[in-house]
């Protein structure tokens, strides 16, 4: 009977074995036919941006509407991650530095300056007195404050602090950290409230990364962000949610990136993003969505750390 039984086990165990392997070789089959698929991919998302250039030199996800400086940041971006020439260029620039550069919106100032740099031109000389300045009231001013449509109630603080360092300015670092610091909850995750979410713990770390704060303190946020992480790919907002969408897939794999921590079901994660490309070759924050420039940088941001290109 013992041997019987034995050899059951013994042949069970054969069989998990061969289908594991057999799985595997599945998947490394998916992945290989994804990664030839990856130039295609690029010339639709490169194809999709430059359709949405305008006669000024400036871009908008909305094919027909006014050029706005955030879509033509993140037009170039994605350009700039595919390895792509920017068209029109020059365009591009004068579109940039029109006299209309609104020094008391950090929006504007963050979207304008990293697009001229990235068409190798200097910001506005301006600038850089204003960024010191706003950087001491964004670290006092009320969080409550924040605008609807911003992400997190930590963008304008990310957005001063990564500005300071482009442009080289020098900012109170250690009391800035303790400010973050104070937002970070039991669970490891980051909100101005009792419940973390994966928006606020991403701008909260990459700020505490550009203050060059020692990660090896943020263990605990690595764990929130696991626990946001879904083994069918993408990440939620709070682990308790079940439907993941780019903008928070985006935040937890660049989080985890940050904090030298890798996604545990990459796999999973390109399929989601591939999943919310539409037919114009942009991307959607999920499968039922218009493409942005926003959610196209994100889908290629993630895709290009988890090794598709």
């Amino acid at each position: 009977m013992r041997l019987a039984f034995n050899r059951l086990c013994f042949i069970l165990a054969e069989a998990d074995s061969f289908y594991h392997i057999q799985a595997r070789r599945v998947m490394n089959r998916l992945v290989e036919g994804r990664q030839t698929n990856a130039p295609l991919l690029t010339n639709k998302v490169v194809d999709y941006v430059t359709n949405r250039q305008n006669e000024d030199g400036g871009y908008t996800f909305c094919q027909g509407a006014e050029s706005n400086k955030q879509d033509t940041y993140y037009g170039l971006a994605i350009m700039s991650l595919l390895n792509a020439s920017f068209p029109n260029v020059e365009k591009t620039i004068r579109f940039l530095k029109e006299p209309n550069w609104d020094l008391d919106n950090i929006y504007s100032n963050y979207y304008t300056t990293k697009a001229l740099l990235l068409c190798g031109e200097e910001p506005n000389e301006n600038l850089k007195t204003h960024i010191s300045l706003v950087a001491n009231l964004k670290r006092h001013s009320s969080l409550a404050d924040v605008l609807p449509e911003v992400s997190s109630e930590f963008t304008t603080i990310f957005m001063t602090l990564e500005l300071a360092g482009l442009l080289r300015i020098q900012l109170p670092k250690n009391r800035t950290m303790e400010w973050l610091l104070r937002f970070k909850n039991r669970d490891g995750g980051f909100s101005s409230e009792e419940h973390s979410n994966i928006n606020s713990t991403y701008y909260a770390v990459a700020s505490l990364v550009l203050l060059n704060a020692d990660t090896e303190d943020l263990r605990e946020t690595v764990k929130f962000v696991r626990e946001c992480e879904k083994a069918y790919g993408g990440f939620t907002l709070i682990p308790a949610n079940v439907t993941p969408y780019m903008e928070h897939t985006y935040y937890g794999a660049m989080t985890l990136n940050l904090l030298g921590e890798n996604c545990m079901f990459p796999s999973q994660t390109i399929d989601f993003l591939l999943k919310c490309q539409n037919k114009n070759g942009g991307f959607a924050r999920s499968d039922l969505g218009i493409s942005t420039f926003e959610n196209t940088f994100q889908a290629v941001s993630v895709l290009r750390k988890l090794g598709f290109q």
